[in-house]
């Protein structure tokens, strides 16, 4: 009996230690997604510069690959993609929605001009994060790769890179028949 009371806590931390060590193997921005291969769930939002007129996301943008980037004036890593996803939008390659998540109007709109402009076709508000919790949004910056048919294809955690855009991207475009994908990676990786 006294041996089973010695080594139960020793069982306890061997199985703990497997546990954590198989933690430290994964990669934190490949969290699971139960929305990846299907439809992107649809939302009607007030703009963030016509403010109450609402758009009904992601009909309007059926027939196009296209991003949704889920950021917030609050989010540190925000700022190291936003020039990324700057340089993205000069380039034409792919048309990118914001979802300005869990944030102010005013502090969103000061944000995107103290970092550059503006790299969205439009951005929603989703003031309460409603929106968010459909798509599985974890944190800030997320960005959800959407095909022509509606359907969610990726979601990535952290500020996009030049790799996400090679496996996630450059994919889709090259089968929606989109030309110059390779300038617009080349963009992408030319911003810090």
């Amino acid at each position: 009996m006294k041996h089973w009371k010695i080594a139960l806590p020793l069982v306890f931390l061997v199985v703990l230690a497997i546990f954590l060590a198989q933690g430290l193997t994964r990669d934190p921005r490949k969290l699971p997604s139960a929305r990846v291969g299907k439809p992107a769930p649809a939302f009607n939002l007030p703009d963030l510069y016509k403010g109450s007129e609402l758009m009904h996301v992601p009909e309007q943008m059926k027939g196009r690959v296209w991003l949704l980037n889920v950021f917030a004036s609050w989010c540190g890593a925000c700022v190291t993609e936003h020039p990324r996803l700057l340089n993205l939008a000069k380039s034409g390659y792919i048309p990118i929605v914001g979802l300005a998540y869990k944030d102010d109007t005013a502090e969103t709109r000061k944000w995107l001009a103290e970092h550059g402009g503006d790299p969205y076709l439009f951005v929603a508000v989703d003031r309460d994060g409603s929106v968010g919790i459909e798509y599985g949004v974890y944190g800030v910056p997320e960005t959800y790769v959407i095909d022509k048919e509606g359907i969610i294809r990726h979601r990535h955690v952290g500020p996009v890179d030049i790799e996400f855009m090679e496996k996630h991207v450059k994919p889709l475009m090259a089968d929606a028949s989109m030309p110059d994908s390779d300038r617009a990676v080349v963009k992408l990786a030319g911003a810090q």
